[in-house]
C-alpha cells in the first residue's frame, strides 16, 4: 500500500489514491484467482452475460 501510495504525483486527490489502491487489489485478486484455477472460460462469461440481458 505504501509503495502505491508514495508512486502517486504530490498532487493526487484522496480519491485518486483510493482509486489507485482499489485497482491494486483488483489485479491481485484477479492473479491469485488465476494461480489456483478460479476462472472461466470466456465462452463462458458469454453464455451468463446473456442471462442477465433477458
Amino acid at each position: 500500500m505504501t509503495e502505491i501510495i508514495q508512486e502517486q504525483p504530490e498532487d493526487a486527490t484522496y480519491e485518486e489514491i483510493m482509486r489507485e489502491l482499489a485497482f491494486e487489489r483488483m489485479v491481485e485478486r484477479g492473479l491469485a484467482e488465476s494461480r489456483t484455477g478460479s476462472v472461466i472460460s470466456n465462452d463462458e462469461m458469454a453464455r451468463r452475460i446473456r442471462t442477465w440481458q433477458k
